[in-house]
């Protein structure tokens, strides 16, 4: 497994809760086939048992800069270290009842497949290079060098429901723990 540094997240701006995914909790998962890195077609609104689902802006390559002005971004920086985390975390969530974990950005297949092949991932990226799934559910974006890009969010998904959004997200690599910890407390608290 790769090691990956991570950033001092104190130094990079961190993204405020606008609403923008307030809207939600609640709402059924639209019939619409995504294209996974491992090859599969992925329809959220078809899968059985608890999903996790956590969309990032994009995944950079190594020895290819990010785009001008990246660090500026509020939240854009640490779809590496937050996919790292899912990656670590993988077992404990699948304990914790997990049946399907996805990572979800608007790259293409081909740009998703390398990242899973060199981060060791034990679950595929979904594509929502067509924004698709990013429309139907109006999920938060945002605009950089003609990208149209998904602001960070992670959301449960129940029956084809989804039950929990964790958004904003700072830091990224963060998420994974927190999203166990939703779990365990939820478990506790049925």
């Amino acid at each position: 497994m790769s090691s990956i540094a991570t950033p001092d997240w104190s130094t990079l701006p961190a993204p405020e809760d606008d609403g923008a995914a307030r809207h939600l909790p609640g709402l059924r998962m639209p019939a619409i086939a995504l294209a996974a890195s491992d090859g599969a077609i992925v329809d959220l609104s078809r899968l059985r048992g608890l999903t996790v689902v956590y969309a990032y802006p994009r995944t950079g390559q190594p020895g290819e800069p990010n785009p001008d002005g990246w660090e500026a971004i509020p939240g854009a920086r640490g779809c590496t270290p937050q996919t790292c985390a899912f990656r670590d975390l993988f077992a404990e969530l699948r304990s914790l009842g997990v049946s399907h974990l996805f990572g979800l950005s608007t790259q293409d297949t081909r740009y998703q497949r390398e990242a899973a092949e060199r981060l060791h991932l034990p679950f595929a990226i979904l594509s929502d290079a067509a924004l698709a799934l990013t429309r139907a559910l109006r999920l938060p974006t945002f605009e950089t060098h003609g990208m149209t890009l998904l602001r960070r969010l992670t959301f449960i998904v129940r029956g084809g429901v989804i039950e929990h959004v964790f958004y904003p997200v700072f830091p990224p690599d963060q998420n994974a723990g927190e999203v166990a910890a939703w779990l365990k407390a939820r478990d506790h608290a049925d």
